[in-house]
């Protein structure tokens, strides 16, 4: 639970940390230690098979939910809506806080003057080593926010967009991401994602055409490998660049099925 401050300007307020999980038995027990100074743990599972939900009640402190997976956003807003605190941070299972963005957490919201929403910037792990290019620079997201303040975009089904109805800050110190921890889960992970944006897109009406499944993947390779240092990280930036771009290629090659499979208008 939170800490006490000796600061007399600042007012202790409550935190909501949240989480949407599905057979994350690698990260779960590690994840929820982490978020332990917050003052009420939610967990949104879609009904894991590998023991994560066993591992959670072991916990009776933590407020389960399930719910079957629609899309990453309206299980987030789900999630949200469970919430019992004005402040929310939500984390991934694969994320964790280090002690000193923690105590700017702690510190960040009791401020009267605070912003309404905050975003990280976030350090990418690699089987346990940072990466420190490959288009992962820069990578940034949001994370800490006022419940009232912010929702996930209805639209989007794979990496959400939060709308803030309010004033936006960062924090200086990162979120520590443990993507990658092997070649297959990775792969798997960037597949999905690709599907996930081509029913998005397909729901928008967009045809793909040989530019977004020959031209689109190469440029997201070459952008990241060369023009954003990915050479610089090696062995490892390879795989990365390599697997982030299967994935646009994924997503224009399912957009191309879901497009046959069309039903003609007669």
């Amino acid at each position: 639970m939170f800490q006490t401050t000796n600061n007399p300007l600042l007012s202790k307020q409550k935190l909501s940390a949240l989480l949407i999980v599905y057979n994350e038995i690698d990260h779960i027990t590690d994840v929820l230690d982490n978020l332990s100074f917050a003052d009420e743990i939610v967990v949104v599972d879609s009904f894991s098979t590998d023991g994560t939900v066993e591992e959670i009640k072991k916990r009776p402190e933590i407020k389960l939910y399930q719910r079957v997976f629609d899309d990453y956003t309206s299980q987030r807003n789900y999630a949200i809506e469970q919430a019992a605190n004005d402040w929310i941070l939500f984390i991934d299972a694969d994320e964790r806080v280090t002690p000193k963005l923690e105590k700017e957490i702690i510190e960040t919201i009791a401020k009267p003057d605070a912003n309404d929403a905050y975003f990280f910037y976030r350090k990418f792990m690699f089987c346990n080593k940072p990466l420190h290019f490959s288009g992962w620079q820069t990578d940034k997201i949001f994370r800490l926010f006022k419940k009232e303040k912010a929702s996930y975009v209805a639209e989007r089904l794979v990496h959400e967009t939060l709308k803030v109805d309010g004033s936006i800050g960062k924090l200086k110190h990162k979120l520590i991401h443990y993507s990658y921890s092997d070649y297959e889960s990775y792969k798997h992970k960037m597949l999905s994602y690709g599907r996930l944006r081509a029913k998005e897109l397909y729901n928008k009406g967009k045809t793909p055409t040989l530019f977004h499944r020959i031209i689109k993947p190469a440029y997201k390779f070459i952008n990241h490998y060369i023009f954003r240092l990915g050479i610089l990280d090696g062995k490892r930036g390879y795989i990365i660049c390599y697997l982030n771009a299967l994935g646009v290629k994924e997503r224009y090659v399912e957009l191309s099925k879901l497009q046959r499979k069309k039903p003609v208008n007669v």
